[in-house]
Protein backbone atom coordinates (compact mmCIF):
# COMPACT_ATOMS: atom_id res chain seq x y z
CA UNK A 1 0.00 0.00 0.00
CA UNK A 2 2.80 2.34 1.05
CA UNK A 3 4.39 1.05 -2.19
CA UNK A 4 0.94 1.81 -4.46
CA UNK A 5 1.27 5.46 -2.55
CA UNK A 6 4.84 6.30 -3.09
CA UNK A 7 4.45 5.18 -7.05
CA UNK A 8 1.47 7.33 -7.49
CA UNK A 9 3.40 10.60 -6.02
CA UNK A 10 6.37 9.97 -8.56
CA UNK A 11 4.10 9.84 -10.90
CA UNK A 12 1.95 13.15 -10.02
CA UNK A 13 5.87 14.71 -8.96
CA UNK A 14 6.77 13.93 -12.79
CA UNK A 15 3.39 15.18 -14.02
CA UNK A 16 3.72 18.45 -12.22
CA UNK A 17 7.80 19.10 -13.56
CA UNK A 18 6.59 18.28 -16.60
CA UNK A 19 3.73 21.10 -16.82
CA UNK A 20 6.40 23.19 -15.04
CA UNK A 21 8.62 23.22 -17.40
CA UNK A 22 6.20 22.97 -20.74
CA UNK A 23 4.76 26.58 -19.17
CA UNK A 24 8.52 27.76 -18.19
CA UNK A 25 8.80 26.97 -21.97
CA UNK A 26 6.02 28.89 -23.09
CA UNK A 27 6.29 32.16 -20.99
CA UNK A 28 10.13 32.20 -22.76
CA UNK A 29 8.46 33.20 -26.31
CA UNK A 30 10.37 35.83 -27.84
CA UNK A 31 8.96 39.45 -26.85
CA UNK A 32 7.82 41.05 -29.95
CA UNK A 33 9.70 43.66 -31.56
CA UNK A 34 7.69 46.96 -31.92
CA UNK A 35 9.38 49.08 -33.80
CA UNK A 36 9.10 53.44 -32.85
CA UNK A 37 7.16 54.84 -34.44
CA UNK A 38 8.64 57.08 -37.10
CA UNK A 39 6.94 60.41 -36.76
CA UNK A 40 8.75 62.16 -39.76
CA UNK A 41 8.90 65.59 -38.71
CA UNK A 42 5.76 68.08 -39.48
CA UNK A 43 7.23 70.27 -42.81
CA UNK A 44 5.34 73.33 -42.60
CA UNK A 45 6.49 75.58 -44.83
CA UNK A 46 6.66 78.88 -44.24
CA UNK A 47 3.84 81.05 -44.77
CA UNK A 48 4.09 82.79 -48.48
CA UNK A 49 3.46 86.55 -46.95
CA UNK A 50 2.74 87.97 -50.19
CA UNK A 51 3.97 91.83 -51.05
CA UNK A 52 1.18 93.93 -49.80
CA UNK A 53 -0.30 95.36 -53.39
CA UNK A 54 1.75 97.55 -55.12
CA UNK A 55 1.97 100.79 -53.24
CA UNK A 56 -0.59 103.02 -54.95
CA UNK A 57 0.93 105.26 -56.90
CA UNK A 58 0.80 108.91 -56.16
CA UNK A 59 -2.09 110.93 -58.10
CA UNK A 60 -0.75 111.75 -61.99
CA UNK A 61 -1.17 115.53 -61.68
CA UNK A 62 -1.62 117.14 -64.80
CA UNK A 63 0.54 119.66 -65.64
CA UNK A 64 -0.66 123.42 -65.24
CA UNK A 65 -2.65 124.82 -68.37
CA UNK A 66 -0.16 127.16 -69.82
CA UNK A 67 -1.02 130.74 -68.36
CA UNK A 68 -4.04 132.77 -70.01
CA UNK A 69 -2.54 135.33 -73.07
CA UNK A 70 -1.09 138.20 -72.16
CA UNK A 71 -4.19 141.05 -73.49
CA UNK A 72 -1.81 143.83 -75.51
CA UNK A 73 -3.33 147.71 -75.54
CA UNK A 74 -3.15 150.83 -76.30
CA UNK A 75 -2.31 154.19 -74.76
CA UNK A 76 -1.65 157.67 -76.14
CA UNK A 77 1.59 159.13 -75.26
CA UNK A 78 1.95 162.81 -76.71
CA UNK A 79 -0.66 162.36 -79.21
CA UNK A 80 0.54 159.12 -80.49
CA UNK A 81 -1.34 155.92 -79.95
CA UNK A 82 1.17 152.92 -78.75
CA UNK A 83 1.09 149.62 -78.36
CA UNK A 84 1.22 148.69 -74.83
CA UNK A 85 1.16 145.35 -72.50
CA UNK A 86 -1.32 144.10 -69.96
CA UNK A 87 0.63 146.36 -67.61
CA UNK A 88 0.47 149.62 -69.76
CA UNK A 89 3.87 149.48 -70.25
CA UNK A 90 5.37 150.91 -73.99
CA UNK A 91 6.15 148.26 -76.39
CA UNK A 92 9.53 149.05 -78.55
CA UNK A 93 10.96 147.43 -81.53
CA UNK A 94 14.36 147.09 -82.24
CA UNK A 95 15.71 148.53 -85.64
CA UNK A 96 18.23 145.04 -86.12
CA UNK A 97 15.94 142.29 -85.53
CA UNK A 98 14.41 140.56 -88.29
CA UNK A 99 11.03 138.70 -88.38
CA UNK A 100 12.61 135.49 -87.35
CA UNK A 101 15.28 136.22 -85.23
CA UNK A 102 16.13 139.11 -82.51
CA UNK A 103 19.40 140.65 -82.10
CA UNK A 104 19.00 141.78 -78.46
CA UNK A 105 20.40 138.71 -76.39
CA UNK A 106 22.42 138.76 -73.25
CA UNK A 107 22.80 141.97 -71.23
CA UNK A 108 20.87 143.83 -74.08
CA UNK A 109 18.10 141.72 -72.74
CA UNK A 110 18.07 143.09 -69.33
CA UNK A 111 17.44 146.67 -70.10
CA UNK A 112 14.74 145.97 -73.12
CA UNK A 113 12.99 142.56 -71.65
CA UNK A 114 11.55 140.58 -74.50
CA UNK A 115 7.94 140.71 -74.66
CA UNK A 116 7.14 136.44 -73.77
CA UNK A 117 3.89 135.42 -75.32
CA UNK A 118 1.20 133.80 -75.79
CA UNK A 119 -0.44 137.44 -76.15
CA UNK A 120 -4.14 138.17 -77.83
CA UNK A 121 -4.66 141.40 -79.52
CA UNK A 122 -7.07 144.14 -77.21
CA UNK A 123 -9.08 146.68 -78.11
CA UNK A 124 -7.40 148.88 -80.92
CA UNK A 125 -4.53 147.28 -81.67
CA UNK A 126 -4.18 145.96 -85.09
CA UNK A 127 -1.08 144.44 -87.37
CA UNK A 128 -0.10 140.67 -87.56
CA UNK A 129 0.73 139.06 -83.86
CA UNK A 130 3.32 136.03 -84.22
CA UNK A 131 6.01 134.43 -82.22
CA UNK A 132 9.58 133.80 -82.33
CA UNK A 133 11.74 131.80 -80.63
CA UNK A 134 14.88 132.96 -78.76
CA UNK A 135 18.21 131.53 -77.66
CA UNK A 136 17.26 129.62 -74.49
CA UNK A 137 13.96 128.45 -75.60
CA UNK A 138 11.45 131.47 -74.83
CA UNK A 139 8.48 132.71 -77.20
CA UNK A 140 8.37 136.27 -78.17
CA UNK A 141 5.82 138.06 -79.42
CA UNK A 142 6.39 139.87 -82.62
CA UNK A 143 4.36 142.37 -83.93
CA UNK A 144 3.90 143.16 -88.07
CA UNK A 145 7.26 141.10 -87.66
CA UNK A 146 9.28 143.19 -84.91
CA UNK A 147 9.90 141.44 -82.26
CA UNK A 148 8.50 143.15 -79.22
CA UNK A 149 10.06 144.42 -75.97
CA UNK A 150 9.33 146.92 -73.03
CA UNK A 151 12.34 149.18 -71.60
CA UNK A 152 13.78 149.56 -68.16
CA UNK A 153 13.54 152.84 -68.25
CA UNK A 154 10.04 153.55 -67.76
CA UNK A 155 8.83 153.11 -64.75
CA UNK A 156 5.42 153.72 -65.26
CA UNK A 157 2.42 153.39 -67.80
CA UNK A 158 2.51 156.39 -70.04
CA UNK A 159 5.71 157.17 -70.22
CA UNK A 160 8.26 156.13 -73.60
CA UNK A 161 11.82 156.73 -72.53
CA UNK A 162 13.34 154.20 -74.86
CA UNK A 163 11.95 156.09 -77.88
CA UNK A 164 14.47 157.05 -80.06
CA UNK A 165 17.39 155.51 -78.63
CA UNK A 166 20.20 154.51 -80.58
CA UNK A 167 21.86 151.97 -78.11
CA UNK A 168 22.89 148.54 -78.07
CA UNK A 169 23.59 148.19 -81.46
CA UNK A 170 20.52 149.78 -82.92
CA UNK A 171 17.64 151.93 -82.75
CA UNK A 172 14.89 151.58 -80.53
CA UNK A 173 11.47 152.58 -81.58
CA UNK A 174 7.81 152.98 -79.95
CA UNK A 175 5.44 150.46 -81.21
CA UNK A 176 2.39 151.72 -82.45
CA UNK A 177 -0.86 150.60 -83.30
CA UNK A 178 -0.89 152.16 -86.62
CA UNK A 179 2.17 149.76 -87.28
CA UNK A 180 5.93 149.65 -87.30
CA UNK A 181 7.53 152.61 -87.88
CA UNK A 182 8.86 155.71 -86.22
CA UNK A 183 6.33 158.06 -84.96
CA UNK A 184 6.23 161.13 -86.56
CA UNK A 185 5.73 163.01 -82.98
CA UNK A 186 8.02 162.19 -80.27
CA UNK A 187 6.81 160.57 -77.15
CA UNK A 188 7.68 161.28 -73.81
CA UNK A 189 10.49 163.39 -73.10
CA UNK A 190 12.21 162.73 -76.56
CA UNK A 191 13.25 166.31 -78.17
CA UNK A 192 15.44 165.05 -81.29
CA UNK A 193 13.31 161.89 -83.24
CA UNK A 194 11.25 163.44 -85.60
CA UNK A 195 10.62 162.47 -88.86
CA UNK A 196 11.02 159.04 -90.19
CA UNK A 197 13.26 157.97 -88.09
CA UNK A 198 16.46 157.12 -89.76
CA UNK A 199 18.79 156.62 -86.69
CA UNK A 200 16.73 157.93 -84.35
CA UNK A 201 19.19 161.27 -83.33
CA UNK A 202 21.62 159.03 -81.83
CA UNK A 203 19.46 158.48 -78.62
CA UNK A 204 19.78 162.12 -77.04
CA UNK A 205 16.65 162.18 -76.55
CA UNK A 206 14.21 159.98 -74.17
CA UNK A 207 15.86 160.14 -71.08
CA UNK A 208 18.14 157.17 -70.99
CA UNK A 209 20.48 157.01 -68.12
CA UNK A 210 21.83 153.76 -69.35
CA UNK A 211 25.30 153.34 -70.22
CA UNK A 212 25.01 150.52 -72.74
Amino acid sequence: MRKITGAAGLAALALALSACASSASSSSSTPATSAPATSAPATSAPASSAPAAAASSPASSAPASSASATTLGKTTINGTAVVTNSKGMTLYWFVPDTSTASRCTGSCATYWPPLIGPVTAGSGVTGMLATITRPGGAVQVTHDGHPLYTYAGDSAPGQAKGNGLNVSGGVWWEMTVSGAKPATSTSSNTSSNTGGGGSGGGGSGGGGGYGY
